[in-house]
């Protein structure tokens, strides 16, 4: 969802403003705990990488892929 705001500024305004955000949820990281099942994920992902099972692929054909 976009806002009339956001619409209105300019690729630099937007793309600061998300530096910002961004900047303002790492300081406040503690506050947030990810669910203990990431961690397990990110285990298997790491393994499938490692044995060559897994691929990285461009996230914009991720993107396309994810949509079909």
């Amino acid at each position: 969802m976009t806002t009339p705001a956001i619409e209105c500024m300019s690729w630099e305004e937007k793309l600061r403003t998300l530096e910002e955000l961004w900047d303002s949820i790492m300081r406040e990281g503690e506050r947030y705990e990810s669910p203990s099942w990431h961690e397990q994920e990110l285990k298997e992902t790491e393994a499938r990488a490692e044995s060559g099972s897994e691929q990285p692929i461009d996230w914009a054909d991720a993107k396309r892929k994810l949509r079909r």
